[in-house]
């Protein structure tokens, strides 16, 4: 039997598919699962993603076949046959997606057959298997996303050589990924990309739908969303690159050039493209300079954050802070081989410091981390306090910030103390709105 999780901070498949169907524009889910799924993961994922809302047809107006024990001993096919008749009918959508739960895939509902009846409707209809015992929420969003790529995707024999398509932001896992997608757009701009991030600001069905005319799949992420990168490649003949999410300059600098290189845009058109930003860049830092030495704004940091976060946030204290990030904790649950791949994020930094990395998804493991990390006080005459520290995590965190006198920034799921509209942490914008944020916590008593 596997371990328990204290505290996940991730849902089942069928939440993180419900937040990337959020994500989409006039797309309506159709939930084929017990009574009670569906409005479950809303309150969860509503709560802790900064308030992100039911979107289009979602929260308590989400269609779902509310199976009960009639339909366990006997099917439910037919339940959902008629759930997705009559959803066709009065849910006005120009997609429909059918995800299915636990219990009618443990009694075996085929309900890709039953949404392949509806092959000849105005609007499409497509099924995703989203059970909880396949995966968490980051293999929801990647199995919706692969299913996209296979059968929503229109296939294109010519790409356009300067247009990516971009993804591994979770909707919802990632309570920033719609600020974070404006902010990678707006980069890749700069360098003469045309990026198609599909689910971002202002972007369309139509955006997912042409988006297999790309040269290039930018995955931000060096876990997630590898059923979609691979459908892409395999479908539509479109390659991937693997890029950590960036915070600040100096991750966006060799962003920009690893992306770009993969292209073959010049270095030098990069760097002219970067030369504006730095300036803007740098400009706003050295408001905080002064305060910075005179007040002395160094600290300790403490980051627990999922792949995508961690690794970013621990290099930019490290950085362009200056901090000293004693610990990271991982909070996903990751192969060895991913942990591996993931560890080297944490090696070379500029500053030359080197961070102390544990994976573990358990919230209460986080304090025992810290604990063996940094020798505990016996009475000693004199000792070096973990302080004065800045703690980067999640609400879970919110007690040991207090126990450690320390100040909390929340920037990973769940964030149920901040409302997060269009706020973002990538780029080189995020990275300003990032050191705002935690400078703003150091002063926030005077």
């Amino acid at each position: 039997m596997s371990a328990i999780i204290d505290r996940p901070r991730f849902g089942c498949p069928l939440g993180g598919a419900l937040g990337m169907i959020r994500a989409l524009p006039r797309t309506v889910p159709i939930v084929h699962a017990s009574t009670g799924c569906a409005y479950n993961i809303y309150v969860g994922m509503n709560s802790g993603a900064g308030y992100l809302g039911g979107g289009y047809c979602g929260a308590t107006s989400t269609p779902s076949s509310n199976v009960v024990e009639k339909e366990i001993v006997f099917g439910g096919e037919e339940r959902l046959r008629e759930q997705i008749a009559t959803t066709l009918e009065i849910m006005d959508g120009d997609l429909y997606v059918v995800l299915s739960g636990c219990m009618v895939e443990m009694i075996g509902d085929d309900a890709q057959s039953v949404a392949g009846k509806f092959k000849n409707a105005l609007k499409p209809v497509i099924s995703v298997s989203t059970p909880g015992f396949k995966g968490n929420s980051a293999y929801g969003y990647d199995v919706v996303l692969e299913a996209l790529a296979k059968e929503y995707v229109t296939p294109r024999k010519r790409k356009k050589a300067n247009k990516v398509n971009v993804f591994g932001l979770m909707p919802g896992g990632d309570v920033f990924y719609k600020g974070n997608l404006r902010e990678i757009k707006r980069l890749l701009n700069l360098i003469g990309l045309e990026a198609n991030t599909l689910i971002g600001e202002g972007e369309t069905l139509a955006d997912i739908k042409n988006s297999g005319d790309a040269a290039l799949n930018v995955v931000l992420s060096d876990v997630y969303a590898p059923l979609a990168a691979a459908a892409y490649e395999s479908a539509h003949h479109i390659p991937c690159v693997r890029v950590p999410l960036p915070i600040g300059y100096l991750q966006t600098e060799r962003f920009l050039h690893l992306v770009g290189g993969h292209l073959g845009i010049e270095g030098k058109f990069i760097g002219k493209a970067l030369k504006s930003e730095q300036a803007v860049y740098f400009d706003y830092f050295e408001r905080i300079s002064d305060s910075y030495n005179d007040i002395d704004f160094q600290r300790y940091g403490l980051v627990v954050a999922d792949a995508n976060y961690a690794p970013a946030i621990t290099e930019f204290i490290a950085d362009e802070l200056g901090w000293l990030p004693h610990l990271t904790v991982v909070t996903d649950e990751l192969t060895e081989r991913q942990q591996e791949l993931l560890s080297k994020r944490f090696e070379n930094y500029a500053s030359g410091v080197k961070p102390q990395v544990r994976y573990d998804p358990n919230a209460a493991s986080v304090r025992r981390h810290l604990s063996g990390s940094w020798e505990r006080n016996r009475n000693h005459r004199y000792y070096d306090s973990f302080s004065p520290a800045v703690v980067f995590g999640s609400v879970f965190e919110r007690d040991l910030a207090e126990e450690l006198s320390a100040p909390l920034l929340t920037v990973s799921f769940p964030v149920t103390n901040r409302v997060v509209f269009n706020r973002g942490y990538a780029g080189t914008t995020g990275g300003l709105a990032f050191a705002e944020d935690t400078f703003g916590l150091l002063v926030a008593g005077r």
